[in-house]
């Protein structure tokens, strides 16, 4: 019998509906034929890098693009043809919706503003693709909830670009200094960002330009007046994202989750605000402390945008203090430092390129060389998890756990540094319905807000 035409299968929506019926939206469909059928909605900076890593990994066919500037949608439509083994430029798409209902993607990567990931990765899920989000994959906690219901409800593999879970040269520093209890009791840890990123400009309000649909840009999120910095500078407002701890926290929260097999905390507090850069039109904290306190041991969260690091060797890190010494780890080293002269020599473990297996890596445009392993592992992983039918490393559960910390920390820091303790099983602020009223941001009309009950 010849393997099922999974795209031709699910045109339409009553074919979807039955197939839910009947529990077959589960169906890995081993026996197809051919390239991943494979769509990108975001095509910016990451959604493109993170596209081009699964191309060197998997055999691939890159069905279809959406984005809402026809300018950056058009190069991008080229650049992918130059890298697919087709040749052929996919489909470009202004309305991630319309790509959704007539491609029918198997797999699909979302890299659009952070704003945006919540509707466009539970509608992806339901119409039957895997998705690969980018990190943080919601702007309120309710919207990730909302995201980890559609992925259990639909049965379909959604991993989190948090790929600090395969850098391989955290991996191999977390068997041998974390499994192998090195450290002893590990009861401290702290996380940092000390890079200076937030945008410090202040330009004129200006027209939108012909090629950029900016009332669909801005989506469920308010729509401020145009000033023409929305590519990557758009995480200068809190209305599409979560600032710097939303951003940078989350990678290294997660390092450390996933380093100590942590779940969620028992309770956030975090203080902070713009204390040096108050010129500028960004509204995200320049300053900001965090703690993430699990049982007898403190996760602390610290960023400036001015001034020195505290460590020029880790300006974006996380350090996990133990008993027996102390593990240092970024996206471009680690380090294990023993305590006392009884536990060790200290070891160094560097950052893994591989440009000569992936000279294509040496001459793309904005690439993170040092990250593109680490991104290539993810998407292996999550090929492997979807094969196999097991959860990825980097599964929505563990994404929204980290997520939703660092909105937490948000959260605290505006209600003044109170401490929140998040219920996942009711989905509330413990004795606190003014925090609890926060977990849901208000949108724009014309758009719902995600329920995780109603997906």
């Amino acid at each position: 019998m010849n393997p099922l035409n999974r795209r031709e299968f699910l045109k339409g929506s009553t074919a979807l509906m039955s197939l839910a019926s009947f529990g077959l939206l589960g169906m890995n469909f081993k026996d197809r034929e051919g390239p991943l059928q494979v769509a990108l909605i975001g095509t910016g900076w990451y959604g493109k890098s993170d596209l081009f890593r699964l191309i060197q990994v998997a055999d691939v066919e890159v069905v279809a693009l959406c984005d809402v500037d026809s300018k950056q949608l058009e190069e991008a439509g080229k650049l992918v043809a130059s890298r697919q083994k087709s040749g052929k430029v996919p489909a470009l798409y202004e309305d991630y919706k319309e790509l959704l209902s007539k491609e029918k993607p198997e797999y699909v990567l979302v890299g659009t503003p952070d704003h945006w990931h919540a509707l466009i990765a539970i509608d992806a899920v339901k119409s039957g693709a895997h998705v690969y989000l980018q990190k943080p994959i919601s702007v309120d906690v309710i919207e990730g909830e909302a995201i980890l219901a559609a992925a259990r409800k639909y049965d379909r593999k959604v991993q989190i670009g948090t790929q600090r879970r395969s850098t391989p040269h955290l991996v191999q520093a977390k068997k041998e200094i974390i499994d192998s209890g090195k450290l002893g009791k590990i009861s401290h840890a702290e996380v940092c960002c000390y890079y200076h990123m937030r945008n410090s400009s202040h330009p004129d309000f200006m027209p939108v330009p012909a090629n950029l649909n900016y009332d669909l840009w801005a989506g469920p999120a308010p729509k401020l007046p145009y000033r023409g910095i929305l590519h990557r500078g758009w995480r200068a407002f809190m209305e599409y994202g979560n600032g710097i701890v939303g951003d940078m926290c989350v990678h290294m929260l997660d390092a450390v989750r996933w380093m100590l097999d942590l779940g969620w905390p028992v309770q956030v507090t975090s203080t902070g605000g713009i204390y040096v850069d108050k010129d500028s039109i960004s509204n995200i904290s320049d300053t900001q402390t965090a703690i993430f306190e699990f049982d007898e041991l403190n996760v602390v969260w610290q960023h400036r945008t001015w001034g020195n690091p505290v460590d020029k060797d880790y300006p974006w890190a996380f350090k996990i203090y133990g008993e027996n010494g102390m593990l240092a780890g970024s996206p471009m080293r680690a380090d294990f430092y023993p305590e006392g002269r009884n536990n060790g020599e200290p070891i160094h473990y560097p950052v893994v390129l591989e440009k000569e297996k992936f000279p294509e890596d040496v001459t793309e445009k904005d690439i993170e060389i040092h990250a593109a392993p680490a991104t290539r592992e993810q998407m292996k992983d999550w090929l492997k998890a979807i094969e196999s039918d097991t959860l990825p490393v980097a599964d929505v559960l563990q994404g929204h756990i980290s997520t939703a910390s660092c909105i937490l920390a948000n959260m605290s820091m505006d209600l003044g540094g109170r401490p929140l303790k998040y219920d996942p099983k009711t989905m509330t602020v413990l004795d606190d319905p003014e925090a609890t009223a926060l977990l849901r941001r208000p949108y724009r009309e014309g758009y719902s807000h995600p329920e995780p009950d109603q997906v």
